[in-house]
């Protein structure tokens, strides 16, 4: 197993999830419902599954698509999005 290639996975993964709306959801969820252990599974079941699509979905497209392009192109999006978050427009 590559741990440097997990860890490093870990700590961006954890940093960009720190505080949204995500974390917001669960907390208030855990809050009304006083289930705290169901909205941990619950949170951690949906995630894994988006991160599976994400991941399986990032290895075909990289079977047709150039790595350098696809960093390119989602940095390119990260930017748009932020700049029309900005300006009101999302």
């Amino acid at each position: 197993m590559d741990w440097k290639l997990f860890f490093a996975t870990f700590g961006v993964v954890f940093l960009a999830e720190l505080g949204d709306k995500t974390q917001l959801a669960s907390l208030n969820l855990a809050a009304e419902s006083k289930m705290p252990w169901l909205v941990f599974l619950g949170s951690v079941s949906a995630y894994a599954v988006i991160t599976l699509i994400t991941v399986m979905l990032g290895d075909t497209i990289a079977k047709f698509v150039k790595p350098e392009f696809i960093r390119y192109g989602a940095a390119s999006l990260f930017i748009i999005i932020g700049v029309l978050m900005f300006s009101g427009k999302i």
